[in-house]
């Protein structure tokens, strides 16, 4: 059972020094990535990170193989994440924090993937590192190794949903599929990233940087809910399935509606570069 105390959506800087300071330190996972460059995370936790945080990786650690049709970053099975949450040092007991230095984008599908495993107390730091060095925060160099003997993260219920792709072709007309790419990749306009441009046909948009204040931080979860809440109109949470370019930045919007207190929504973790991986599935573009 997941303490009354724990931090279940976002942690600010203050009250993870104060956690970090108390009896029962959190674990600090850093999640830090760049699409562009798949070592500059890594690189970048090397130069300088929070003190007795671990390491990440989105690809080796937050993915399975990539097949070609099962979208960029394929989520592992369970029971393998299972083994790499209990390395990390992740058990029930554990209050994780994961940040990373690209507005959240990294750590909400750490956050997600924790609580697909069963684990509530998972929050993502707001405003990441660079938040925390904004406070005084005094960087390490020293890396965290992983616990080589840990046990496996038990087996326990999923707190979130997911969605595979031929479930979400029968939901099509019905769900709402929000999209969390910029605009201009959910119009079609232009693909950087995959090799067919265009949206699942009926999908909303709302870029995920949406969520984020000019300086970093998410918004007041009051101003999100108002927000989401115009976007979903009558639409309950549960009908909301979210998508991105390979399920990333849509556990960002996510997030951003658990924060907001609408639980409850789903995450189609092959997204567009699945989808789009099949030319018999339908794609609209404008």
């Amino acid at each position: 059972m997941t303490s009354p105390t724990a931090f279940t959506t976002l942690i600010g800087v203050d009250a993870l020094r104060s956690l970090q300071a108390g009896p029962n330190p959190p674990l600090v996972l850093d999640a830090s990535f760049e699409l562009g460059n798949v070592a500059a995370g890594e690189a970048a936790y090397a130069t300088g990170h929070v003190p007795g945080s671990r390491y990440v990786h989105l690809d080796r650690d937050l993915c399975t193989e990539k097949t070609g049709q099962n979208g960029r970053h394929p989520l592992p099975d369970r029971a393998a994440f299972a083994r790499t949450a209990g390395a990390l040092g992740v058990t029930p007991a554990t209050q994780v924090v994961a940040l990373d230095r690209n507005g959240g984008m990294y750590a909400a599908r750490l956050w997600w993937m924790l609580r697909w495993l069963g684990h509530d107390a998972v929050a993502v730091l707001d405003g990441g590192y660079k938040a925390w060095v904004a406070a005084d925060g005094e960087p390490s160099t020293e890396p965290v190794a992983r616990l080589a003997d840990a046990a496996p993260y038990p087996d326990r219920p999923s707190l979130v949903g997911s969605i595979e792709v031929d479930a979400l072709s029968r939901s099509l007309g019905r769900a709402m599929v929000l999209d969390a790419r910029s605009a201009e990749r959910f119009r079609g306009e232009k693909e950087p990233i995959d090799p067919v441009a265009g949206r699942i046909p009926g999908a909303f948009n709302r870029f995920h940087a949406q969520n984020l204040l000019p300086g970093g931080l998410f918004k007041p979860a009051g101003v999100l809910r108002e927000e989401l809440q115009a976007l979903l109109g009558s639409r309950q949470p549960g009908e909301v399935i979210h998508s991105c370019g390979s399920g990333v930045t849509a556990c960002h919007n996510l997030l951003a509606m658990e924060h907001a207190g609408l639980a409850g929504s789903l995450l189609y973790p092959g997204s567009w570069s699945e989808w789009s991986a099949d030319p018999a599935r339908p794609i609209a573009r404008g």
